[in-house]
């Protein structure tokens, strides 16, 4: 998995009148280059996996798909038998990453010997996980878990894991996920949106201030933004913020706004 935008399905699947919609807004991503698709089981329980199985039909090749497992499912044998049906779902025989969606009271270790077996019957190329902090990653990789990223809450406005978790994951390689990084809540969106220098910034740059905020997390070394998309114009420019480049100016006048952390903050989580 290298650092690159992916598309985001949280909130899919769940009205069948917009399914159209939502498979070619996936299709239009995967057209711009943004080929990772992440989705769960918990999303419209099942129901996003089904629009990612008919987005990714006849191009599976091209995608690079995350699922994510919920805790309660991810004993030693529910963990496969889990990831058995979103297969089913997702009209595909394997997973290129497969992550716990958060920590349940499942013994990590049984979970990590679950998500083995799936690796070497090949229904995963990797595993990983989502919404564990540094401690947590600590205890994985005590177990001898071979986590190969984690997703969590990483945007300007929520920037906790830069004191320790971020720098613990790019010392060993492990690349973060950064789920809702224009975060969720619609009213939360505006008013981050709506802050002077992400204002600012994007006349400079003839932008959006929402693909600033897109290009400094491209910007963050090790960091995956999985933004959710629904509307052409919204899928091109996340895709357009990639070509942004920020100035030295530009990111010191961000932090001034967003300061980063001063000291250690209990994860972020949605």
């Amino acid at each position: 998995m290298t650092p690159q935008f992916g598309q985001g399905t949280w909130n899919m699947g769940e009205d069948p009148a917009r399914r159209s919609e939502e498979v070619h807004a996936l299709q239009l991503g995967m057209d711009l280059g943004m080929t990772m698709i992440d989705t769960a089981e918990m999303y419209a329980d099942g129901g996003a996996e089904e629009v990612v199985g008919e987005a990714i039909a006849d191009r599976r090749s091209q995608v690079y798909l995350v699922s994510k497992v919920y805790p309660h499912n991810a004993t030693r044998r529910g963990v496969v038998q889990a990831c058995e049906r979103s297969l089913k779902r997702l009209k595909t025989d394997y997973l290129n990453l497969y992550l716990l969606h958060w920590r349940g009271n499942v013994p990590l270790a049984e979970t990590l010997e679950g998500f083995e077996r799936l690796k070497r019957d090949g229904k995963i190329r990797d595993y990983g996980v989502s919404n564990f902090d540094t401690a947590d990653m600590e205890e994985a990789l005590a177990l001898k878990g071979a986590v190969m990223a984690n997703q969590v809450l990483y945007n300007l406005k929520r920037r906790g894991i830069e004191w320790d978790l971020l720098p613990w994951c790019r010392e060993r390689g492990i690349p973060v996920m950064a789920y809702s990084p224009l975060e969720s809540d619609r009213k939360e969106q505006q008013r981050f949106l709506a802050e002077p220098v992400l204002q600012q910034l994007a006349q400079q740059h003839s932008a959006t201030p929402a693909q600033i905020a897109l290009a400094w997390l491209a910007h963050q070394e090790g960091v995956v933004a999985i933004p959710k998309a629904m509307r052409p114009e919204h899928i091109r420019a996340n895709r357009a913020a990639l070509d942004i480049r920020l100035t030295a100016a530009d990111l010191a006048a961000l932090d001034k706004s967003f300061p980063p952390p001063r000291r250690a903050t209990p994860l972020d989580m949605l």
